[in-house]
């Protein structure tokens, strides 16, 4: 399956939280969109990695994504080595994405910064050709690159180079959110509290939006990072 846009993120929940306004909006338009998560997200407070298959699988279908696949890293402890970096060259490479979004560049969650890099890296090795991978049908895979790789922004600020209007789709991006009832707040869990899991990291969230959203003139936005300068052949095509 050939897809737009391929997102990748270090734990289940991180695409919600950071894009899922901006994956809806272009599957809206028609794009096909499909996440692949790094790790289950196993050393989370609240949950099992059983649980957050549910929930993920559950924002998927919120979301209306093409596909969503895991690759089991261990979480807290990957690292961007060379055996990391093949397995995320063969997802961009068995799904052809034009274009890749992943992790903030830094963060608060060591995780986040940790696979930007190994997702980020693996965005240019996946189009050197002497490099060999495998398909899941045992194919040897071709070559390709992304046209484009974008960050989503999460915990800690960072100066976005765009943002995304996300206003039409902002209740969709509620819902997949708390498609993950075991991290957010839910009133009737009595589990630990979490730093995600208290009402204000939800009113932290509307706020980060709004902020964003009123920087372009709408009322919800989301903000994206860039490795090298956004060309165009028209200023029209900016407005």
């Amino acid at each position: 399956m050939k897809l737009d846009i391929l997102v990748f993120a270090s734990h289940p929940d991180d695409a919600e939280l950071g894009c899922s306004g901006t994956i809806v909006a272009h599957i809206a338009a028609g794009k096909k969109v499909g996440i692949v998560d790094l790790t289950r997200g196993e050393l989370g407070t609240r949950g099992t990695p059983e649980t957050r298959l549910a929930e993920s699988e559950a924002a998927s279908q919120i979301m209306g994504l093409a596909v969503r696949d895991n690759l089991d890293f261990a979480d807290g402890f990957f690292v961007n080595d060379k055996a990391h970096q093949l397995k995320v060259v063969q997802k961009i490479r068995e799904y052809k994405p034009q274009l890749v979004i992943m992790n903030a560049i830094h963060d608060r969650h060591p995780d986040h910064g940790r696979g930007s890099q190994v997702v980020s890296e693996a965005c240019f090795l996946a189009g050197l050709k002497m490099i060999e991978t495998i398909g899941p049908e045992g194919e040897k895979q071709e070559a390709w690159r992304p046209k484009a790789v974008y960050h989503y922004i999460q915990d800690r600020y960072i100066k976005p180079d765009v943002i995304v209007d996300i206003t039409p789709y902002w209740e969709q991006k509620l819902e997949s959110i708390r498609a993950f009832k075991s991290q957010f707040f839910n009133p009737n869990d009595t589990s630990e509290n979490t730093y995600i899991s208290s009402p204000e990291f939800m009113e932290f969230l509307e706020a980060r939006a709004k902020e964003f959203g009123h920087a372009i003139g709408v009322t919800y936005g989301e903000g994206f990072t860039v490795e090298r300068h956004i060309g165009v052949k028209n200023l029209f095509d900016l407005i």
